[in-house]
């Protein structure tokens, strides 16, 4: 995943016995509000000072300090942003895209998150084993993720399962209970990005037929098959997919803002939200196409190829070193795909013959294991597709 750190002192929580009228009596008190930030920089900025705590609750997350730019600065204790983010207020992040959360470690024995998310579903994992799922609502709330630890070191990672039409993540601090926060572990040495549809996304991965009806509760990003492809070659990986996009034609035969009109936003649904392309991959994968021809009114050639070859120079801009993969849209059948793979192969041979040496047509196997929702992969069949994408990115780029 893509990482940016945001350098933080996390609060000590403690109970308040009688406290301030900051916040109301009885149950927990409001959050404090956030220290003062410190500007943001290479090495990032001071801390702010912890809010005050509520009456009967406890004390607010400390206020962060300035972003230390795409990365973090190594060895500054901070939380890692995963995936395409912006910051809205010093120390804060919002994301939206499948697959995009937050990495720490700290010393001790709980820790909770504060977000304000109405996407409602997150992978959890704790020093690596995963954890029962976090479910969210919309709204500045804490999130306990694990209590009882032995006292020592401890990594917490968060996904989102659901994708950016659900909503943004707002990440709004850590709460550590008495520990401390340490810097993040060094980012992976190698970079993913798959580029895709309702397939990438994990639309539906987790019903239970194909009839079953579509909502958050039966998606999951962790369980895609770029998701396990990049664990099984210890990849970064970026996901930028959105259910229904095609390359020119959206599904239903819809030509509005199809998925390279908003590949380049932090959040697709804003044209305002411009990403910087900071994070370079190594390998990028292309998987659209199933819904430009997955109805009646399929693309011409003409249209298609000038469509994808327009992609894939874009994509040569903001990645000059980047192997492109343009992948065969798998679930495809009949003539529609040998049409897309026949359009696909002719947009990579344009750019082969523009000069552009560094990218290839991919066709992975799959064994169709059942269905989820709507008649879209299962976690299965996500988990097949998954051993032949690694299989072709081993020989692709060496790994």
């Amino acid at each position: 995943m893509h990482a940016r750190s945001l350098t933080l002192i996390v609060a000590i929580l403690i109970s308040a016995c009688g406290g301030s009228d900051d916040g109301p009596g009885g149950g927990g008190g409001q959050a404090g509000s956030a220290g003062a930030a410190g500007s943001a920089g290479s090495t990032g900025g001071s801390a702010g000072s912890a809010g005050s705590a509520g009456q009967g609750g406890s004390a607010g997350t400390a206020g962060t300090a300035g972003s230390s730019g795409a990365g973090g600065a190594p060895g500054v204790p901070g939380v890692r942003i995963l995936g395409r983010s912006i910051e809205p207020n010093p120390g804060e992040a919002k994301f939206a895209w499948s697959g995009s959360g937050i990495l720490f470690r700290f010393q001790g024995t709980s820790a909770s998150v504060s977000l304000d998310d109405k996407a409602q579903f997150f992978t959890v994992l704790v020093d690596g084993v995963e954890q029962p799922r976090l479910a969210t609502s919309g709204g500045p709330q804490s999130y306990g993720i694990v209590s009882g630890l032995p006292e020592g070191e401890h990594q917490v990672e968060l996904y989102r399962r659901t994708e950016a039409s659900f909503g943004a993540t707002s990440f709004l601090g850590v709460e550590l209970n008495g520990g401390t926060l340490l810097p993040p572990p060094p980012a992976a040495a190698r970079r993913l990005e798959v580029i895709g549809d309702s397939i990438t996304a994990g639309y539906g991965n987790e019903g239970t037929s194909a009839t079953c009806n579509f909502s958050a509760d039966t998606e999951n990003h962790y369980i895609t098959y770029e998701a396990i492809a990049a664990r099984n070659l210890g990849a970064e990986l970026v996901t930028v997919a959105w259910s229904g996009k095609g390359v020119i034609y959206n599904y239903g035969d819809d030509k509005t803002d199809p998925l390279p009109t908003v590949y380049d936003r932090v959040f697709a649904y804003d044209a305002a939200t411009k990403w910087d392309f900071s994070w370079q991959p190594h390998a990028v994968v292309i998987h659209l196409g199933t819904n430009d021809f997955s109805t009646s009114g399929d693309p011409s050639e003409t249209e298609f190829v000038g469509a994808y070859v327009d992609f894939l120079t874009a994509l040569r801009g903001h990645y000059p070193s980047a192997r492109i993969l343009a992948m065969v849209p798998i679930f495809l059948g009949g003539s529609d795909k040998t049409t897309a793979r026949d359009y696909i192969q002719k947009a990579v041979a344009n750019r082969k013959g523009s000069g552009d040496a560094n990218l290839a047509v991919i066709e992975p196997d799959v064994t169709n294991d059942g269905w989820g929702c709507d008649y879209h992969p299962s976690s299965k069949t996500h988990a097949s597709l998954a051993q032949s994408l690694t299989a072709e990115l081993k020989t692709q780029m060496g790994w």
